[in-house]
């Protein structure tokens, strides 16, 4: 029986989420379209930076995450928790809950002697609001230039993120006129070239091997690891530093030279043409792409 021969629980919505839990972004809106496209992973790296800058989140990741030791393992449950967001549906609010009892017990003391605690509205809406300005400035090489409704339309789905992550609406800018002056004062304010910051850009770090994936893929990566890890880091940090905004590099103190501004704009422009030409399970990841089937078996 599906679930639109059933008849709603009191309390909830059809599709089974209550009436009081924050919904995710609409199917067909602005997150809908960008947040599962495989370009969405060049830009993660350089939101990841951007939060670990911020000394108490720096210090959070420092102390008490396993992304030196599993780093491969961490980013696939992070990649999972952020489409579970977007294209969870009712399994939205349950993932937003989840990562709120995951960094419950995360507090400490951050580079500048304060105590702080990873569900601090101040910290915690920073992790979350620096998903827009990358969507904008990386969007810019890899997908396109948003219109000033487009814009509009993707910080109040990003809100919406923010609600299903527990944030209040007074945790954050409401507008993206309000959004723009908050952005800035961090950046002026909070942002250094944390412990954390600095080891995601650079290029002799220790990085363990990915252990998954098919035997001739494990054979292939143990052989070659020296050289497949020295291309990755280099790779990342290129990324990293190059789809961040201008304004952030500099808050960091992190360089950027005319000549791989150039490099940056012939792979983005690559990229951007290649992608929309592949077969959409290809260019979609995977939860996206079988919550975008869903939706148009549904709308038969």
């Amino acid at each position: 029986m599906t679930t639109a021969q059933q008849p709603a629980a009191p309390g909830s919505r059809p599709g089974g989420a209550r009436r009081d839990e924050p919904q995710p972004p609409p199917p067909g809106g602005v997150l809908w379209t960008i947040a599962g496209d495989v370009r969405a992973l060049l830009m993660l790296p350089a939101a990841f930076t951007m939060q670990v800058a911020h000394p108490a989140i720096g210090a959070g990741v420092d102390e008490h995450s396993v992304f030196r030791t599993d780093p491969w393992g961490r980013g696939e449950r992070s990649l999972r928790s952020v489409q579970l967001w977007v294209y969870g549906g009712e399994e939205a609010a349950e993932e937003g809950r989840r990562v709120r009892r995951l960094h419950k017990e995360i507090q400490g003391v951050d580079t500048r002697g304060r105590r702080y605690h990873s569900l601090d509205p101040a910290c915690y809406a920073w992790v979350h609001a620096t998903g827009f300005p990358i969507y904008l400035y990386a969007g810019r090489y890899l997908l396109r230039r948003f219109t000033p409704a487009q814009e509009r339309q993707l910080y109040r789905e990003w809100l919406q993120v923010g609600r299903i992550l527990g944030l209040r609406d007074r945790d954050m800018p409401q507008t993206v006129e309000e959004y723009w002056p908050y952005y800035h004062r961090m950046l002026a304010e909070e942002l250094e070239p944390t412990k954390v910051a600095r080891e995601l850009v650079a290029t002799d770090v220790p990085l363990p091997r990915p252990t998954g994936g098919p035997l001739p893929v494990r054979i292939l990566t143990r052989l070659a690891w020296p050289l497949l890890r020295a291309a990755f880091l280099h790779f990342r940090a290129f990324v990293t530093v190059g789809y961040m905004p201008p304004e952030a590099r500099a808050a960091i103190g992190l360089e950027w030279t005319p000549a791989q501004e150039r490099r940056l704009r012939r792979f983005s422009t690559a990229v951007r043409l290649l992608v929309p030409l592949l077969p959409e399970r290809v260019r979609y990841l995977p939860l996206a792409y079988r919550a975008r089937a869903r939706r148009r078996a549904g709308a038969r």
